[in-house]
């Protein structure tokens, strides 16, 4: 099992996440490559909520193919285009993640390869 790291000499987390996430060394390790909110029909809905979703589902299959689930997520790199998808990003995110939360860093950026997105999500996960 995962230990979360929240060490008290440090300012509590602002959202939903852990500052750090201890993986003992007996655990398997699954890398996923960013993911953008585009569906297997090419199809990419316009809200941050939608394509975070669609980021997650994406992520979903990429981890039961390696024999592991979201719950088993200890690492999150997201990328937004704006501060104005922050917020709905997180509260899209919130509906993924257990308990303990994994760690995870936000990120603005300019942009990504097709206009439409909004949203990159990249995970570590970490199983016995």
């Amino acid at each position: 099992m995962s230990n979360p790291l929240l060490p008290s000499a440090i300012r509590a987390p602002f959202a939903k996440y852990s500052h750090g996430i201890e993986v003992p060394a007996d655990h398997r390790l699954i890398f996923a490559s960013g993911q953008l909110g585009i569906a297997a029909d090419e199809t990419i809905p316009e809200s941050v909520e939608d394509q975070t979703r669609l980021c997650f589902e994406n992520i979903r299959h990429i981890l039961a193919a390696g024999g592991m689930n979201l719950s088993d997520i200890v690492r999150i790199n997201a990328y937004v285009t704006g501060r104005e998808h922050m917020q709905g990003y997180m509260k899209a995110r919130d509906e993924f993640t257990s308990s303990p939360p994994p760690a995870s860093t936000l990120m603005i950026v300019g942009g990504f390869t097709r206009e439409q997105f909004v949203v990159e999500v990249e995970v570590v996960a970490a199983k016995p």
